[in-house]
């Protein structure tokens, strides 16, 4: 049995178009066709040939009916002119972290699903208004990654292969779920988790909002969650010269930009010197990077918790790889970096064992 819409993901996770993968699986384009509209089914032997040619196990087309994310709910954080086809392998790959996510939940029970819908606020409100409701008042926010793993949302890495996809957020029956660039700099990862949470909060189903207004909102909650407004002018003196912003910058583990950016709003940076302020960052490197910054990126501790509980049922990750149709080296794009072990011989391994009775809270 094969799963026609499984072909047509795995596709689009590989960025290929029909012509392309004919050319590259020497199977015609009409025959691929209809072997994703379902019309007709491919022999064992032409599978075989799509699944090398779209470097997924040929288990993978098996497996029932996935659902993809759907399209018009994301939030991208993306260049402007980033292509349909990198939109839609970054799609993909998300809905694989979506599987994975569903596999996981059958077997452990996860932080609830915390985040607010608030719709109406405006950015800074909103902000303040989530700070509060989760417990962090005035003080620097802690790992976003674990801020929002606590907090229900589900989040995974994207594909470094996709680097002008900075980061996207969507909903999925109810589920808030973020996928994260890892090639930036940390603090600029903070950036776009917060960045991401804004897109949840304000844009959500219930709140569609997209374009240049919804990023320039998300922007604002992002800055303002970061650096709260209290926190900012506590610390910051007005007009503060360069080495104050960079020794400012890792009380919120946030880029200098940002930092500089967020003091303007805030009044603490007249128009000149916010202007002269980035232009000196720009010219020491802080614009595309972030020299002597944290260095260290933010992962997921739920993975980890997750792979830790599996490894003492003797759950490897490439037995769950396996089990979900997947290569250990796809699954590992998903997981920051987490080192997935192969497994001798097939990879496959039963993972009856890993059920209900391990949990994984906040």
């Amino acid at each position: 049995m094969v799963t026609p819409s499984r072909i047509a993901l795995a596709r689009k996770r590989r960025g290929l178009t029909l012509a392309e993968l004919s050319a590259r699986a020497g199977v015609s384009l009409q025959s691929l066709s209809n072997y994703e509209t379902g019309r007709t089914a491919p022999r064992s032997d032409t599978l075989a040939k799509i699944a090398t040619a779209l470097e997924f196990p040929a288990s993978f087309f098996a497996g029932s009916a996935l659902d993809e994310l759907p399209c018009e709910g994301i939030s991208w954080r993306a260049r402007s002119k980033t292509s349909t086809r990198v939109l839609d392998a970054a799609r993909a790959a998300g809905t694989l972290g979506a599987m994975l996510y569903d596999w996981i939940d059958e077997r452990f029970r996860l932080p609830a699903v915390d985040v607010p819908s608030l719709g109406k606020p405006d950015p800074e409100t909103a902000a303040s208004m989530v700070r509060t409701r989760w417990g962090l008042g005035e003080a620097p926010t802690p790992n976003m990654v674990h801020l929002l793993e606590a907090h229900g949302v589900r989040v995974f890495s994207l594909d470094p292969d996709h680097a002008e996809v900075d980061a996207f957020a969507v909903w999925r029956d109810g589920v808030p779920f973020v996928f994260l660039n890892t090639l930036k700099s940390a603090e600029r990862g903070r950036f776009d988790a917060a960045h991401e949470l804004g897109h949840l909060v304000m844009h959500g189903s219930e709140h569609a909002c997209s374009g240049p207004e919804a990023e320039r909102q998300a922007n604002e909650f992002a800055s303002a969650f970061l650096m709260p407004r209290a926190s900012v002018l506590g610390h910051m003196p007005s007009g503060a010269h360069l080495d104050q912003i960079l020794r400012g910058k890792r009380i919120w583990k946030v880029s200098a930009m940002a930092l500089t950016y967020r003091m303007h709003d805030l009044g603490l940076l007249t128009d000149w010197q916010y202007r002269s302020t980035c232009a000196e960052l720009s010219r020491l490197g802080y614009r595309s990077d972030e020299p002597e910054g944290m260095g260290q990126r933010e992962t997921s501790q739920v993975l980890m918790k997750v792979f830790a509980a599996l490894r003492t049922k003797h759950v490897r990750p490439s037995g769950v790889a396996a089990e979900l149709g997947l290569t250990s080296e796809e699954m590992n794009r998903l997981l920051f970096g987490l080192t997935l072990t192969s497994l001798a011989g097939s990879g496959q391994q039963d993972t009856s064992t890993a059920k209900r009775n391990l949990s994984v809270v906040s």
